[in-house]
């Protein structure tokens, strides 16, 4: 049996030396690769992969608008659109909380839970095969890390005067 080789990764094709070892644009070609492959595969259920996030999110409990937006990652804006699209497609519904009849929660209808199901089988499989180019060692350290650094130094975006644009397509 011989032994594994680290072999340093060649820039991106078209893409300058500094590009490879730039965490910056490496998490957002990532990030915007992975959503378009998503997106492309959610299509067939008639949803968007922000869709099945507020979705997935809204099972684990009672939660409002805001609270959801908040966990999510999404703006006030993108949340009201998503969950109008989402009561639109029947997939879930404003209710009245149980604990304050004045505030509104987000509940996922049945038709909803079945479409949380089929995209979570479609995410299992795009990401069985994006991590497919690593170890089983490789792909557990990957997302704890990864996990470790949304949790902790990327949790929150900072103030700045001008907000970077999220190059996700618009769905």
């Amino acid at each position: 049996m011989g032994h594994a080789v680290a072999v340093e990764p060649s820039p991106p094709v078209g893409a300058e030396q500094s590009l490879s070892q730039n965490l910056c644009w490496l998490l957002s070609q990532a990030s915007y690769t992975y959503t378009t492959e998503m997106t492309a595969e959610m299509e067939a259920l008639g949803i968007s992969p922000r869709a099945q996030h507020v979705l997935c999110t809204a099972m684990g409990g009672e939660h409002t608008q805001t609270e959801l937006a908040r966990m999510v990652g999404l703006d006030k804006t993108t949340m009201v659109v998503t969950l109008d699209e989402l009561e639109a497609a029947g997939l879930a519904e404003r209710r009245p909380s149980p604990a304050d009849r004045r505030v509104r929660v987000i509940a996922v209808t049945e038709a909803g839970a079945a479409k949380v199901r089929q995209g979570e089988e479609i995410a299992r499989r795009v990401q069985a095969r994006v991590l497919s180019e690593l170890t089983p060692e490789e792909r557990d350290v990957f997302l704890d890390t990864l996990a470790r650094l949304v949790t902790g130094p990327l949790a929150d975006p900072v103030d700045c005067a001008q907000k970077p644009r999220r190059r996700a397509p618009r769905v």
